[in-house]
């Protein structure tokens, strides 16, 4: 009987050591679920460079940073090279998690949307060879109303233009572009894409400014989000007329933020959570401090979920 007692004790703090060890390892999954990113649009206003961006993220201590294809080319066009810029993102320690763009691969007229596929093309070569695994897709130069099912098609042919460079496309909506506004929307045109690569890049900004609202993000799970832009909205100003130049620091606002990341969280997989402003206050203001004062924002918001 008392070797019996004595097993089961052993058994009970065996099962108690495993049982710590697996709720650690819950905590470490739970914290290293999010990453932080920063979009260069939020200190471009003060124009430090394509160099100066990466010094100044790298300073303030992100891990990653989401740069403008129009900056990689003017860097490019000054004489650059792409070995030069992709050095400078290694020896910076970020890792180069998304990429700006505004392709028109999604149009209507069939001489402009090939234009932008060749164009989306090109971008994602020149990306591919700076380590860039993504690019924002969004419905850039459309000026009708979508036939959402024509472009799902368009974007499982991104996709597959995605898959042979290397670097994917990430369906992007904007909440004040009349074509393409809603979750609703994107969600419909990654599920006619039928490919399980199709990813969404959802914006705090654009899920209100759009109509979304927020408890969409309650259906979508795993790895359909990887990359979110954070930001926040005003409530002083008429959902309506709200710009982009209008949005602040995250948590600044009145978007429900706690909401917002506990639901992310919630999906599960890895998450990059990029600050993405371009408010002309903060443009006026130290580049550095605006950089680290963002991410000390949004890692604040993330401690308490």
């Amino acid at each position: 009987m008392t070797s019996r007692r004595n097993a089961i004790k052993t058994l009970g703090l065996g099962a108690g050591v495993f049982l710590t060890a697996d709720f650690a390892h819950a905590a470490d999954r739970k914290e290293s679920q999010f990453s932080y990113c920063l979009n260069t649009s939020t200190i471009s206003g003060q124009k430090p460079g394509l160099k100066g961006y990466l010094d100044i993220a790298s300073k303030a201590g992100y891990d990653g940073v989401e740069l403008w294809i129009r900056d990689i080319e003017e860097y490019l066009n000054a004489g650059n090279s792409l070995a030069s810029l992709k050095s400078y993102i290694r020896d910076s320690g970020l890792r180069f998690e998304n990429a700006i763009g505004f392709a028109p691969w999604m149009v209507d007229d069939d001489q402009k949307r090939q234009a932008g596929f060749e164009q989306m093309e090109k971008e994602m070569e020149i990306l591919a060879e700076l380590g860039c695994k993504r690019v924002a897709a969004p419905a850039a130069g459309v000026t009708v109303q979508l036939d959402l099912f024509k472009a799902g098609e368009r974007y499982g042919e991104l996709l597959d233009l995605g898959r042979k460079t290397g670097v994917m496309p990430q369906l992007e909506f904007w909440g004040a572009f009349p074509y393409f506004h809603h979750l609703g929307q994107v969600l419909m045109v990654a599920a006619v894409a039928n490919d399980p690569d199709a990813r969404i890049l959802p914006d705090v900004y654009h899920l209100y400014r759009g109509g979304s609202g927020y408890d969409g993000l309650k259906m979508l799970s795993g790895d359909l989000i990887e990359v979110f832009h954070m930001n926040d909205f005003v409530d002083t100003i008429p959902r309506e007329k709200q710009e982009d130049k209008d949005r602040v620091y995250p948590g600044d606002g009145a978007a429900p933020m706690k909401q917002i990341l506990t639901d992310i969280r919630n999906m599960g997989g890895k998450k990059v959570l990029s600050l993405e402003l371009f408010n002309r206050d903060y443009w006026q203001q130290d580049a550095q401090n605006v950089a680290s004062l963002g991410l000390s924002k949004m890692k604040k918001l993330v401690e308490g979920i």
